[in-house]
């Protein structure tokens, strides 16, 4: 006979609900075995860690690479760009034809200084001016009265030049025929020659009176000039009693009261053109040696941004600050009002293709010198870095982070002595 499988048949019990018990212990081993596990896994991290920090407490930031912009914030206040001051040219009493906030025009009056020191040398200049002008006319006509006199001396002695020529050829007629001796011939040939010498000496004579005459009428009508220079002067200082407004505004301030007594060179009062608005903001010291005139600006006013340019910078340092002048490249917000606070953001630098971070208090905390990378893992490992240039929203990696990783870029304060940190959620 041939032997069949019988001996190795095993009776099974097919009823329902037997079954059940053993397939839940196994799920149940299988469990076990995977919390064991994931515990196993959790330990080991925890063992490898420093420390640990819940996610919710720290921000994070992914280097990237782009456009880098160097910037920085200042606040500033609004200002007019046309605010002539006025002082007291003269000591004296003053008159305001204007009060503070009133609307002026250009050329209109603003105020009267009455100076009675400069009123009265003024007269005494002008009286001065006057006598020598009456000199300069006395020199005139006394310069016509000498060449009225030196021109008859010439004349007189060319007739009496004429008159020797005449008798010196009756002579020589005379002694031809032997009319007449050879001293009496001598004779009239002496008196014609010293009637031609005395013609000669009469036109020099003239001729130098006449440069001596020049001479003084011109040296009088010098002075006369520089009198007039004086007379000028004081003059245009009476004029600068009365000041007139160079700009269409309004009156700022007046500095003093009506009729007021001021020195010379006292404020008495300011005129604000309202058409032309700058903004004065104070930059950090550190920047100064970077600021220069005509860099873009961007002034945010009212939630909008508009367009700017960096003017005029101060040379010196108060607060250890620099006071910088900005101007809006375009027309005037509307609604501008003097001293209103706004905030500018000046652009320093710009370029590409630059690997950078968001900008945190890790840069602070960690002297710029490390940085927390966190790994797939939820690790934090400080990692050395060589951190560039800072604008207001990031700064510029030179070094230790390639573009994709991951930093926490809030302050590391708390575990700046942390080498790995654990991030748990």
């Amino acid at each position: 006979m041939i032997r069949d499988t019988s001996a190795q048949d095993t009776l099974v019990d097919t009823r329902p609900g037997r079954s059940r018990p053993r397939l839940m212990a196994a799920a149940l081993i299988v469990a076990v075995l995977a919390s064991l596990a994931a515990l196993t896994f959790t330990l080991a991290g925890w063992m490898s860690s420093d420390r640990s920090i819940d996610a919710a407490s720290i921000r994070t930031a992914v280097v990237s690479r782009g456009s880098f912009v160097r910037d920085i914030n200042a606040q500033g206040r609004i200002v007019a760009a046309v605010k002539p001051s006025f002082y007291s040219p003269a000591t004296g009493i003053v008159r305001f034809r204007v009060k503070a906030g009133d609307p002026v025009n250009k050329g209109d009056l603003l105020a009267t200084v009455y100076s009675p020191e400069i009123q009265n040398e003024f007269d005494q200049e002008q009286a001065t001016y006057d006598s020598m002008s009456t000199d300069l006319q006395r020199q005139q006509i006394q310069t016509r009265q000498t060449e009225s006199l030196n021109q008859k001396t010439i004349d007189m002695a060319r007739v009496t030049l004429q008159a020797a020529e005449r008798e010196l050829k009756r002579a020589e007629k005379a002694k031809q025929v032997e009319a007449i001796s050879v001293l009496d011939l001598e004779k009239a040939r002496d008196d014609r020659n010293t009637a031609r010498l005395a013609y000669r000496h009469a036109i020099a004579d003239a001729k130098l009176a006449r440069e001596s005459q020049e001479f003084e009428l011109q040296t009088q009508k010098l002075q006369l000039d520089r009198q007039q220079l004086t007379l000028d002067n004081l003059r245009r200082r009476i004029d600068e009693l009365t000041i007139h407004s160079p700009i269409t505004g309004i009156v700022g301030s007046v500095a003093v009261d009506e009729r007021a007594a001021v020195n010379q060179n006292q404020a008495l009062l300011t005129v604000i053109d309202l058409s032309a608005f700058e903004i004065e903001a104070g930059i950090p010291e550190t920047y100064a040696d970077e600021l220069a005139a005509g860099m873009d600006v961007e002034i945010l006013y009212n939630g909008r941004t508009y367009p700017g340019t960096l003017g005029a910078i101060s040379p010196q340092v108060i607060a250890n600050q620099v006071t910088a002048r900005v101007r809006f490249n375009d027309d005037l917000p509307a609604g501008l009002r003097q001293n209103q606070r706004v905030t500018t953001r000046i652009i320093l630098e710009q370029r590409d293709d630059v690997v950078t971070v968001a900008r945190g208090a890790f840069i602070d905390s960690g002297g710029g010198r490390h940085a927390w990378v966190i790994t797939p893992d939820d690790m934090a490992v400080k990692t050395p870095v060589e951190l560039g240039a800072r604008s207001i929203s990031a700064v510029e990696v030179l070094s230790g982070l390639a573009e994709g990783d991951r930093i926490i870029v809030s302050s590391t304060s708390e575990f700046n002595k942390a080498d790995v940190i654990r991030i748990t959620d």
